[in-house]
This record gives C-alpha cells, sequence and structure tokens, in this order.
C-alpha cells in the first residue's frame, strides 16, 4: 500500500506544470529546481543521497492519518519545499532496522541527515512549512 500512495505522490510532483513562462525557463530547468522525491527500497543509498545534498527520510504507515494528511500536503504544496531537498519516504511497518538506526519510535517522523546519513535532527508531523524549517540551517 505505501508503494500506491508514494507513487500517487511522485505522479503528483512529476506532473508537468500547468504554467511554464516560454522566455523564462524550460520544463527541464524548472524540474532541476524542484525538491527529489524517492521511494526507500533495499538498494536505497542513503549515504550517496545525503553526500548530495539535505536528505530527509520521512517514515509513513498506510494505516497513520497523520501520515496521510502530510502526504496529502506534500503532494499538493510539493513546490513550495525548499528545492535542495531530497524527501526519501519509507515504510514505517517494513523498514524496521532503518527505524532502529535512526531511533525512530513513532510513524510520521521526519529524520534530516547529514552528509554522511547519520541522524542529526528528528521531528513529527508538521507537512512543508515544518519539513522547510526543520532542515535549514541553524
Amino acid at each position: 500500500m505505501i508503494r500506491g500512495a508514494a507513487m500517487a505522490l511522485t505522479l503528483v510532483i512529476a506532473a508537468p506544470l500547468a504554467v511554464v513562462p516560454a522566455a523564462a525557463t524550460t520544463l527541464e530547468q524548472t524540474q532541476e529546481q524542484k525538491a527529489k522525491l524517492v521511494q526507500y527500497a533495499a538498494d536505497t543509498d542513503l549515504k550517496a543521497l545525503a553526500a548530495q545534498g539535505k536528505t530527509v527520510v520521512f517514515f509513513f504507515a498506510t494505516w497513520c492519518p497523520n501520515c496521510i494528511l502530510t502526504l496529502t500536503e506534500l503532494s499538493e504544496k510539493w513546490s513550495e519545499v525548499e528545492p535542495d531537498i531530497t524527501l526519501v519516504i519509507a515504510d514505517y511497518d517494513q523498514e524496521t532496522a532503518l527505524k532502529a538506526e535512526y531511533g525512530v519510535t513513532y510513524q510520521d517522523t521526519f529524520v534530516l541527515l547529514d552528509s554522511s546519513a547519520k541522524s542529526v535532527k528528528l521531528w513529527n508531523a508538521g507537512g512543508v512549512a515544518g519539513l522547510n524549517e526543520n532542515t535549514r540551517a541553524q
């Protein structure tokens, strides 16, 4: 089920922009300026992602109302997510080793990683505003 939810978010985020000023930018340039979305899988290299820039892991559960609200908000307001963020969506119920590695004990948890994929900050909920606020340099 999480793959379906993540796929829906991916489709919304990856959908072509309704209005792209032809003189100002191309669709390719616009997409480069957007935050990135990754569905966590066994072969996901978090160290490589984190080495490239701001990486946040979001632990999502299909049965969690807050997670669904967060995912809905992210899909509706993806353009407001800081463009230098890579958001990795991980299945809270399936990724037990990943939860243990980052000390996650609650679904709807975001984990900000440093450049070597170590956890530097955890928070719950907050949607787009929380994601942006919690990933800005202090």
